[in-house]
């Protein structure tokens, strides 16, 4: 039989008129897609390996190229999809797992989309975040179930021990993206950025990296089930500490750096041989129970000195709130839930886009889980997987979440054109590669300031929006879903959710 093709997903355009030969694209490339014939003096394009990432377009000094998404199509019907249809073709010629990058693009439904926020009138007047202070600061942690004051020399004092907390500028923070997974400069751009604007950033799985080293008083180092990088100094060195179960876009499976990716640097970080796979099983070696979960909970506490707030990570799944209850019984300060539009650097297709639920129905359902048991304030929440906005972020809040988690908006602050091919390690804006060529692309810098500018934009949009719902303080926020309404959802969805339909009055 002939050898199936697969059809390629994007065309390469190119203006001859406008192309100068300066050969530009074919240099900057890492998947070889241009390519200059000295003989004919033509520039050429192999538009089978174009994976969209569109950095040859953005750097062509001409504007002599153009990509476009290749308009031919398989022949198919309602129930086989082109996307379906190649990735049989190309299991059935490798025999392998298709691999994937970033988060799920599956039309699962954006519940945050389908949310409104409620606005002042006449009897509750809105505030003006310009004239008027406006509260976005948020602590991490458990709370104490009461504070005692005493009155002494005409002063009252706090005299209850307040467990240690994350103190935030804005309810923001960088998600868990490991050295490894994207570049040290990515690393560095998202640290600094956190440093700068007052919230924190995440190591990943991948160990603390010397030269991250300035950033860690912003960190929450990861503890995951490989426990790379992990020891006493790594979980000194930062602000707070994340057990990793789970996570939205792989939840039940574990992690995988191919062994051509464990550079120098990479192997002394993470503290494995230079050049081996470095695998991350699915359960940790020593949890499998509540309890085993507990006694890690304190062995981190007491390593160090109980300073530390130690939190959970769990992907959203079906059975997320009793889940999260356990944790917070077993003495989590905050628990991080993962939904099923959460990104990654490489996870199995079928996994990415089948298992786990969106993040709005898990906080919902975590949130009056807690708070049905008495216990919601023993324990921060933060939601993660699908953040795309600063709606987002309110409406989250308003669910039941402290705080969020946001990683593709980051990487896309940085310059991320969500090509996702990350797994491939050719990366051609330097984010999610290790390839000393490609990673001087980004400038820690730039990439920092870029991100500050993020979450300083996302901050004056949350003011504005608390402001008009008469709100001046995010605190005030958390969980009151009376603020939220539903637009097209069923009675079921409305009902986990904990919202009402637009239209219904208080």
């Amino acid at each position: 039989m002939a050898k199936p093709k697969r059809l390629r997903e994007f065309d390469v355009v190119r203006d001859d008129e406008k192309c100068i030969r300066c050969e530009v694209c074919c240099r900057m490339c890492a998947n070889d897609v241009h390519s200059y014939d000295a003989e004919t003096d033509k520039v050429s394009a192999d538009s089978a390996k174009c994976v969209g990432c569109h950095f040859c377009e953005d750097v062509c000094p001409t504007e002599a190229l153009v990509i476009k998404r290749n308009k031919s199509q398989i022949k198919q019907n309602a129930n086989w999809k082109s996307d379906a249809l190649g990735n049989i073709i190309k299991q059935a010629e490798t025999g392998g797992v298709v691999l994937i990058g970033m988060g799920n693009d599956r039309p699962i439904r954006d519940y945050f989309g389908r949310i409104v926020l409620n606005a002042s009138q006449v009897t509750n007047p809105s505030i003006d975040p310009l004239r008027e202070p406006m509260e976005l600061k948020t602590f991490i942690g458990s709370k104490p179930d009461r504070i005692e004051l005493v009155e002494k020399k005409s002063k009252v004092r706090n005299t209850t021990e307040i467990p240690p907390q994350l103190e935030l500028e804005t309810p923001v923070l960088f998600t868990a993206m490991s050295f490894g997974s994207i570049s040290l400069n990515a690393c560095k751009s998202l640290a600094k950025a956190a440093c700068d604007f007052g919230t924190y950033w995440n190591t990943g799985e991948g160990g603390l990296h010397k030269d991250l080293y300035p950033y860690a008083h912003r960190c929450i180092v990861q503890v995951a089930s490989g426990r790379f990088g992990v020891d006493r100094e790594y979980l000194k060195k930062g602000a707070a500490i994340e057990i990793k179960i789970g996570q939205g876009a792989k939840p039940g499976i574990g992690g995988h750096l191919p062994g051509e990716k464990v550079s120098g640097e990479i192997s002394s970080t993470r503290m494995i041989p230079e050049g081996t796979d470095a695998l991350s099983p699915a359960p940790h070696h020593d949890i499998y129970s509540i309890e085993d979960l507990r006694q890690l909970i304190f062995a981190l506490k007491e390593a160090t000195d109980y300073k530390k707030p130690v939190g959970v990570k769990i992907a959203a799944v079906h059975n997320v709130a009793p889940i999260a209850s356990g944790i917070v019984r077993a003495g989590a300060d905050f628990v991080v839930i993962d939904g099923i539009r959460g990104g990654t650097g490489a996870a199995p297709q079928i996994i990415r886009d089948n298992v786990g639920i969106p993040i709005e129905l898990a906080v919902a359902a975590v949130d009056q889980r807690l708070r049905e048991e008495g216990i919601r304030h023993k324990a921060s929440l933060i939601a993660a997987g699908g953040i795309k906005s600063s709606g987002d972020v309110v409406k989250a809040v308003a669910l039941g979440a402290d705080a969020v988690y946001i990683g593709t908006a980051a990487l896309v602050a940085l310059g991320c054109h969500l090509c996702q091919r990350c797994y491939t390690g050719k990366c051609n804006w330097g984010i999610a590669t290790q390839d000393p060529y490609l990673t001087k692309r980004l400038n820690p810098e730039i990439g920092a300031k870029r991100a500050y500018n993020l979450l300083r934009g996302w901050s004056l949009e949350i003011k504005e929006m608390l402001g008009g719902m008469g709100i001046n303080a995010i605190e005030s926020l958390r969980g009151n879903k009376e603020q939220l309404r539903g637009i097209g959802l069923h009675e079921k969805e409305l009902e986990l959710l904990g919202i009402k339909h637009a239209g219904e009055a208080w």
